[in-house]
């Protein structure tokens, strides 16, 4: 499915979570993009950011909807300021051998301690 966008696929957790199917913590929600806590947080702040069509990798969405794109990266940045004082680390896995499950992209918004590098 890389490089188009399903407009449901029964599987997809983010598009069930998106359609409140799914119970999340959701910290904003705009026409473009969805915003929630992680439910395995890996630092005091752990939020995804997600579209709310279904692209699988951030080059697809980039390819496809650079508007949305742009609109996740400032939802990311707005939550990091209202949670982190605004330094933030924004991650995109693409692919199963870099750590992603779930093929909706999504940014993992992470802040609220310091970090190392490199990152893994």
């Amino acid at each position: 499915m890389s490089g188009t966008r399903a407009e449901r696929a029964p599987d997809d957790l983010f598009l069930r979570i998106v359609a409140g199917e799914v119970p999340a913590e959701i910290v904003h929600a705009d026409d473009l993009v969805v915003a929630f806590r992680d439910v395995n947080p890996q630092a005091p702040l752990h939020v995804l950011v997600i579209p709310r069509e279904r692209y699988e990798t951030v080059a697809d969405l980039a390819a496809a909807a650079p508007a949305t794109l742009a609109r996740l990266v400032a939802v990311a940045q707005q939550i990091a300021d209202a949670e982190s004082g605004g330094e933030f680390r924004l991650v995109f896995n693409s692919g199963a051998g870099v750590g992603q499950s779930v093929f909706h992209v999504h940014g993992h918004v992470l802040g609220g301690r310091d970090f190392t590098w490199p990152p893994g």
